[in-house]
């Protein structure tokens, strides 16, 4: 079964933002974690990932959102979620992400807390 998977990124002074919109699984884990590291490699240190189109996110898309926090870590940067629905957020708090990345709800204030 295909799955509809978009990545936008946005680059700001300091920061580079990602939006996705679609299901946030393995295939679609790895688009985004390969956008991810294409910003830190251009010297993005400090990524917000906007999931305001994205409903769902199974483990291994969260495994993946681990490895892209843990990377991000070793090499001095960090990571911003915002716009999360009220199940991702709970699921990114049990799995302990939240302790490793900052929530924000909307986009404003995770930049503004960069």
């Amino acid at each position: 079964m295909a799955t509809s998977f978009n990545v936008n990124t946005r680059t700001e002074d300091g920061y580079a933002v990602i939006e996705t919109d679609g299901y946030l699984n393995g295939p679609t884990g790895e688009r985004l974690a390969e956008t991810a590291k294409d910003l830190m490699n251009q010297g993005y240190s400090t990524l917000v990932i906007n999931l305001e189109k994205t409903r769902l996110v199974n483990s291994i898309g969260i495994s993946i959102l681990i490895e892209i926090i843990e990377f991000l870590q070793e090499h001095g940067g960090a990571l911003h979620f915002c716009h999360l629905t009220p199940v991702i957020e709970r699921t990114f708090k049990m799995m302990g992400l939240a302790q490793h990345a900052e929530i924000h709800p909307d986009e404003a204030s995770a930049t503004t807390n960069l």
